[in-house]
């Protein structure tokens, strides 16, 4: 695998974290996170299953991707690889009743070239302002592309996935989390994985990764940063860091 990988953290309302790639061979296993994904893919062209549906992001067009929703990725073309630039921005970015209509369609015409800007911007010296302003324009296109599609989440699922959240470096099993949900541990695996598409533990090592993406963007290093966020030791970390995010937590670090 053939790998070129830059990330950072600006100091930028709304942004969580800037990250370019080139990747050749490498497949992202399903996961999550717990911002927006901004897409922009300026090599090759990049499949993925967004909520266990086939989607496919096109060279040069940007591509939505909502909070807590379970997605993959790899290149559409075997043997070939891509390269893009990924904007991780807050949840409260957009409306909640956004997600729905981001799985059913995530490709957003007309915001190629916004997103560009926000890249130019971002990748020099933070203008919060002219960020703030270009986060404002982008958000009024995809609102604009809207349909009003909502989404709706399981009660249990839901739930438990707040329980989740708050438990992300210290752990929480499901046999806890049905004694304090009233429910039984097999009852809340099925119905998060029908809901969020994606399994219980898997959901979890995915908030993790998020986790120890921040702290290594902060400048800890890897070994603390895999206790801090709740993995059992550094080999943990990076297998499942590089598993996710397609290189280890030491080169992720370097590219800051």
């Amino acid at each position: 695998m053939v790998e070129r990988v830059r990330a950072w953290a600006p100091d930028v309302p709304l942004v969580r974290e800037v990250f370019h790639a080139t990747m050749t061979g490498h497949a992202y296993p399903a996961h999550t996170h717990d911002t927006w994904t901004v897409l922009l893919v300026d090599e090759g062209c990049v499949t993925y299953d967004l909520d266990r549906h086939p989607r496919t992001s096109p060279q040069r067009r940007v591509s939505l991707l909502p909070p807590h929703v379970a997605h993959d990725g790899r290149s559409a073309r075997d043997g070939l690889g891509f390269r893009k630039r990924v904007l991780y921005l807050e949840a409260d970015w957009l409306p909640p009743t956004m997600t729905g209509r981001a799985v059913d369609q995530p490709v957003v015409p007309r915001a190629r070239g916004l997103v560009e800007e926000l890249h130019a911007v971002l990748d020099g010296p933070a203008d919060a302002w002219q960020s703030e302003s270009l986060l404002l324009g982008l958000r009024d296109v995809v609102l604009r592309h809207d349909a009003g599609a909502d989404a709706s989440d399981a009660p249990s699922a839901g739930a438990l996935r707040d329980l989740l959240d708050a438990h992300v470096t210290d752990g929480l099993s499901l046999e806890e989390a049905g004694r304090l949900l009233g429910r039984s541990p097999a009852h809340l695996a099925r119905t998060f994985t029908q809901t969020y598409g994606i399994a219980p533990h898997r959901y979890l090592v995915g908030r993790r990764v998020d986790t120890a993406r921040r702290l290594l963007l902060r400048g800890t290093s890897v070994a603390e940063t895999a206790v801090e966020a709740g993995f059992w030791d550094q080999a943990h970390l990076t297998r499942h860091f590089r598993r996710t995010v397609g290189t280890t937590p030491a080169r992720f670090a370097s590219g800051r």
